[in-house]
């Protein structure tokens, strides 16, 4: 039996201005279907408020909001996918317990200060 695989890119979407940034996984993620998967983003900011979100863009179509949260309001999750920013180590990792050959697309983590 032949599994299918999913394809997942990450890249960089914002780095705002007074050093505010954040990091993503690198490069392509291949996963075979049905297998856990973590985005890893993690980011700076000069601000005790800040907001973060992870977007998805399918291929031809505008990047969608999939996630947002806040360091006030630390989880969020929605139908899928799920996050939890964690302020002491800044990071926002966006996690999928079983990706679909529909996940493929490329994903976003962004950061916004208040």
């Amino acid at each position: 039996m032949l599994s299918a695989t999913c394809s997942v890119l990450v890249f960089l979407i914002l780095s705002g201005t007074n050093g505010d940034s954040v990091t993503q996984t690198e490069g392509p993620v291949i996963l075979s279907e049905g297998a856990p998967v973590i985005l890893n983003c993690t980011y700076q900011t000069s601000y005790s408020i800040s907001f973060l979100f992870w977007y998805v863009q399918y291929l031809n179509n505008a990047p969608q909001l999939i996630l947002k949260s806040s360091t006030e309001n630390q989880r969020t999750e929605n139908q899928d996918f799920h996050a939890t920013l964690i302020k002491s180590d800044s990071s926002f990792h966006l996690q999928k317990p079983s990706v679909q050959m529909s996940d493929s697309a490329v994903y976003y983590c962004a950061l916004r200060d208040t």
